[in-house]
C-alpha cells in the first residue's frame, strides 16, 4: 500500500472535520448548545449524528473481521448492534427526552432524589466512556500502521488530539454537524468499494474464482455463534447488546437533544433504518475476505480486511482511490464514537466536578481525551469487536437496570439503585479482569466462557439485585416518584 494513499485519506478527514466543528463554533454561544445543542437538534439529523458515534472501530473494521474468521457466528453482532436501538425505542427513548435532564447522572439525580445516587452514576458513566474510547484509539492505531507505517501510537494520539479540539470548540451542537457528515461519509466509504469489488469478482477478472476456489473455504459456513462457539456465549453476546445499548451514555445524551419524546421516537426509527443499511457492507466485506484473503485471518490481521481487500482485488489506480475511501472512512469512525464518549463524558465531569460551566466543560473534556489515550498507548488490542462487546457487557449490568427501573417502576430506591451498580460492576468487571488468566491458565471451556462473556448472568444477578434492595428499602422510595414517573410517560403538547 503506498503510504501518500493513508497519509491523504487521513488529512482530509481531519482537516473536514476540524472545519465543520469550527462552523458549529460559530451557533455555539449558550451553556445549552455545549451540552444538548438547545434541544433543536431534528430527527434526520441527530439520527445521522447518532449513526456517527455509534458505528464505532468495532462496527467499520471489526464486524468484517469476524465474518472473516468466524462466518455467520459474525453476524450477532450486527444483529445485536441493530436490535439494541429497538429496545430504545420501545422502553427508552420519549421517556428519557422527557425527563429533562442534560445527562445520565442528571436523571438517576432526580429520579431518585440521591447524591450518592447520581454520583455512582457518574462514576459509572465516566469508567464506560473510556472503556469505550480505548479501543476507538486503538483502531486508529490499527489504521495508522498498516496505512502510513507511522508507529502505532500517531493515530491514537492524532484521534485523541483532534477529538479534544472539535469538542472544546463548539461542544454538542459542533459535534452535531462533525457526527452527521461522518455517518454519511463511513456509509459511503464501505458501500462504494463493495459495490466496486462486487463487480470487479462478478465480471470474471482473471485468477480470482480461481483463487477463491483455491482457499477451500465456503463463502457462508454456518457457525454455532460468535467465534463458532456454544450457544451460551450466543445468548450472552445477545443479552450484552441488546441491553447495553440502553446504557451507553454518548448514545443516551442525544435523546436529550430532540426537541420532544415525539421527535426522540422518530429519531430512533430512522437511525433503525441507517443502521440496518450500514451493516449490510462489512457482512459483505467479510465474505469476500473469506473468498480471496483468508490469510488475514490466519495471520491474525482479522480487523485489517477492510483496509487491505480493495487493494489486493483492484490493481493500480483505482485500487488506491478505493482504499484512500475505506482509510477516510475508518478515520471518520475513530473520530465520530470517540467524540460522543468525550462530549457526554465532559458534561458528567463538568456537572458533578467542575460547576457545570462552558470553562468547566471544555477542562472536562481534554481530560476526558487524555486518560483513555494513556490507557491505549500501554495497550495492545486482541479483537476490536470483542473488546466493545465487553463494554456493552459492562454497561448492560450497571447502567442499564437502574434506567429502566428508573423509567418504568416507581418502586425503585436509592439504596436499590446504588446496591445493583456496584454489584454488576463488581461482577462484570471482574469478569472481564479474569478472562485473560483464566485464558492463560488452560481453565475448563465452561468457566472461560462464563467470563468471557459474562452478560448472561451478570444482568439477572444485577436487575435481581436492585428489586430486591428496592423492595427491602420500600419505606424510602422517593416522595416525587408519581410525579416523576407521569412526566416521563406522559406525552407533551404538540407544538
Amino acid at each position: 500500500m503506498n503510504p501518500a494513499v493513508g497519509y491523504a485519506a487521513i488529512v482530509a478527514v481531519a482537516v473536514a472535520s476540524a472545519l465543520i466543528g469550527f462552523y458549529g463554533l460559530r451557533v455555539s454561544r449558550t451553556t445549552g448548545d455545549f451540552y444538548v445543542a438547545s434541544r433543536t437538534v431534528r430527527p434526520w439529523w441527530n439520527a445521522s449524528a447518532i449513526g456517527g458515534e455509534y458505528l464505532s472501530a468495532a462496527s467499520f473494521l471489526g464486524v468484517a473481521g469476524l465474518v472473516l474468521l468466524t462466518g455467520s457466528g459474525g453476524l450477532w453482532f450486527p444483529i445485536g448492534y441493530t436490535a439494541g436501538y429497538l429496545m430504545l425505542l420501545l422502553f427508552v427513548a420519549a421517556p428519557l427526552r422527557r425527563s429533562g435532564a442534560y445527562t445520565i447522572p442528571d436523571f438517576t439525580g432526580a429520579r431518585l432524589e440521591s447524591r450518592w445516587a447520581r454520583r455512582v452514576t457518574s462514576t459509572l458513566v465516566i469508567l464506560v466512556g473510556w472503556f469505550y474510547i480505548v479501543p476507538q484509539l486503538q483502531g486508529a492505531a490499527l489504521t495508522v500502521r498498516i496505512t502510513t507505517g507511522l508507529p502505532p501510537w500517531a493515530g491514537s494520539v492524532a484521534v485523541a488530539l483532534i477529538v479534544a479540539v472539535v469538542v472544546v470548540a463548539g461542544g454538542m451542537r459542533s459535534i452535531t454537524f462533525v457526527q452527521a457528515f461522518q455517518f454519511w461519509l463511513k456509509l459511503t466509504a464501505l458501500a462504494v468499494p463493495v459495490i466496486a469489488l462486487l463487480i470487479v469478482v462478478g465480471g470474471g477478472v482473471p485468477g480470482l474464482a480461481a483463487q477463491a476456489e483455491a482457499s477451500g473455504l465456503e463463502a457462508f459456513p454456518v457457525a454455532a455463534g460468535p467465534s463458532g462457539l456454544d450457544p451460551y456465549r450466543t445468548v450472552s453476546l445477545m443479552v450484552a447488546l441488546l441491553f447495553g445499548t440502553l446504557g451507553l451514555p454518548h448514545v443516551l445524551v442525544r435523546f436529550y437533544t430532540n426537541p420532544d419524546g415525539e421527535a426522540a421516537r422518530r429519531t430512533t426509527v430512522i437511525v433503525l433504518v441507517l443502521l440496518s443499511a450500514f451493516y449490510a457492507f462489512p457482512t459483505v466485506f467479510g465474505l469476500l475476505g473469506r473468498a480471496f484473503a483468508p490469510d488475514l485471518a490466519e495471520g491474525g490481521q482479522a480487523d485489517a480486511l477492510v483496509l487491505l481487500l480493495p487493494g489486493r482485488l483492484v490493481p493500480g489506480l483505482a485500487g488506491e482511490l478505493l482504499t484512500a475511501l475505506v482509510i477516510a472512512g475508518a478515520f471518520a469512525a475513530f473520530l465520530s464514537t470517540s467524540s460522543g464518549l468525550v462530549v457526554s463524558l465532559a458534561g458528567v465531569i463538568s456537572q458533578d466536578l467542575l460547576g457545570g460551566s462552558v470553562r468547566g466543560f471544555r477542562i472536562a473534556a481534554v481530560l476526558s481525551s487524555l486518560v483513555p489515550l494513556a490507557v491505549a498507548l500501554v495497550t495492545e488490542s486482541t479483537g476490536l469487536a470483542g473488546s466493545v462487546g465487553l463494554v456493552f457487557a459492562f454497561t448492560a449490568s450497571t447502567l442499564c437496570p437502574v434506567l429502566l427501573l428508573g423509567i418504568w417502576w416507581r418502586g425503585l430506591t436509592a439504596r436499590g439503585a446504588i446496591a445493583g451498580m456496584v454489584t454488576g460492576a463488581v461482577l462484570a468487571g471482574g469478569a472481564v479482569l479474569a478472562g485473560g488468566p483464566l485464558a492463560a491458565g488452560g481453565a475448563a471451556p465452561w468457566l472461560r466462557a462464563l467470563v468471557e462473556q459474562p452478560a448472561a448472568w451478570t444482568v439477572p444477578i444485577a436487575i435481581a439485585t436492585t428489586v430486591l434492595v428496592s423492595l427491602a428499602d420500600r419505606r424510602r422510595i422517593p416522595r416525587g416518584a408519581d410525579a416523576s414517573i407521569a412526566r416521563l410517560h406522559v406525552p407533551e403538547p404538540r407544538r
